[in-house]
């Protein structure tokens, strides 16, 4: 466990937590009081206890906000009765709770993507021909739909893979289904933007003519620092205009802190051990 004393009004942007309550204590407890925290996304599913962890990170109010993550949109669309659960899903928790409908109206009225202090936040990754202004832009599009009258309806059209490349004439359920595969499921994808879905490996196993999303060349976000999580096996990357943030607290590795500091030099990392409680491999 790594403990550093940073002042209080510090930012900290914190990897995906999936249901590990205990090992967001622990991180907690190695940042020094009421810090102030942006959530990659990815909140619930997998850990044990999905409903501890939701119930804690809306209890920090203002102190908080995170991004939505496809775990977060999944429980969504079971909740609504247009998705079955996953066989490893640790959702019941939530479902059964005396709470659930102000839990997951919590969920739904948080951003798909977040643009601040020069530092753009989504769960997963951006489409190399979208600028940071356009991430806002359509991520506020879908947040309309889920935020709406007809969200179920909405997330019973969302899903789908063939929606795995953007054009700017893109209209309707076909927009909002490639806007939400790109900020919650985007690892690889080709230098025109045609995503891959089905590659989890980390750097080294691409498909052909594949790379990963913020290795495109000439990405149209490369002017701001992208903070993301989703891909556990890519592992710790921090660089000037990137921090990846998912470390594989849910399947034994760690959870991550990164101190959203302007100067690249000063984005400290903060991590705790996590116990193993999936199988990656299963």
């Amino acid at each position: 466990m790594h403990k550093i004393k940073i002042a209080s009004t510090s930012l900290f942007a914190v990897g995906d937590l999936q249901g590990c309550a205990d090992s967001f204590s622990d991180l907690i407890r190695n940042l020094t009081a009421n810090p102030t925290l942006r959530f990659v996304g990815d909140l619930i599913n997998r850990g044990p206890a999905s409903l501890q962890t939701l119930r804690a990170i809306r209890a920090l109010g203002k102190r908080a906000e995170t991004v939505l993550g496809n775990h977060d949109i999944h429980l969504l669309a079971v909740a609504a009765g247009v998705r079955k659960k996953g066989r490893h899903d640790t959702l019941d928790d939530i479902l059964s709770a005396p709470d659930c409908e102000d839990l997951l109206t919590w969920l739904r009225h948080r951003p798909l993507a977040l643009l601040e202090n020069n530092f753009l936040l989504v769960h997963a990754g951006v489409l190399p021909q979208w600028t940071a202004n356009q991430v806002i832009h359509l991520a506020r599009e879908v947040e309309e739909q889920l935020q709406g009258p007809n969200w179920q309806g909405f997330l019973a059209d969302v899903f789908g893979n063939a929606a795995d490349r953007w054009h700017d004439g893109l209209r309707g359920i076909e927009r909002h289904r490639v806007v939400v595969n790109a900020l919650t499921r985007l690892r690889y994808c080709t230098a025109d933007g045609v995503m891959d879905f089905k590659t989890k490996d980390g750097l080294g196993n691409a498909p052909a003519g594949f790379m990963p999303w913020f290795d495109v060349p000439g990405r149209r976000t490369e002017d701001v620092t992208v903070v993301c999580g989703h891909w556990s096996t890519l592992g710790l990357v921090v660089r000037p205009n990137l921090m990846a943030l998912d470390t594989g607290c849910v399947w034994g590795g760690k959870l991550t802190a990164a101190r959203l500091a302007p100067d690249p030099a000063d984005r400290t990392i903060v991590q705790v051990a996590c116990p193993q409680y999936c199988d990656p491999l299963a």
